[in-house]
């Protein structure tokens, strides 16, 4: 498991980038729980925010790619408007638990 920052840090609302060594992390809070996804668009495979920090829609309600405007649901990654229609980011397995937002090892249950 790797700890990624404690759970205040992404309010309601919010979303937050996160770097590891090769893998790039967008997360997002809605309605209390986090969604974490892999910082790719899958229509050019470029990282989706504009600037640090910002990958939501103005109404802050959908996730959105900076280089075309792609539209994402928070809740599923699935696009629903722009060139990658139908396709959805890679949701990363995760787990929020005493006060961390932590990252679990694909294919691993027990760190």
């Amino acid at each position: 498991m790797i700890r990624l920052c404690p759970g205040h840090e992404i309010g309601e609302g919010q979303s937050r980038g996160f770097e590891l060594p090769e893998l790039r992390l967008v997360a997002v809070r809605r309605n209390g729980k986090v969604y974490l996804y892999e910082n790719r668009c899958p229509h050019r495979q470029l990282p989706l925010e504009w600037q640090p920090d910002r990958f939501l829609d103005d109404s802050g309600s959908l996730l959105q790619c900076a280089s075309h405007g792609a539209l994402f649901l928070i809740e599923t990654g699935l696009c629903v408007a722009g060139p990658c229609e139908g396709r959805a980011l890679r949701a990363l397995p995760h787990i929020e638990e005493q006060g961390w937002i932590c990252l679990q090892e694909e294919g691993r249950d027990d760190d």
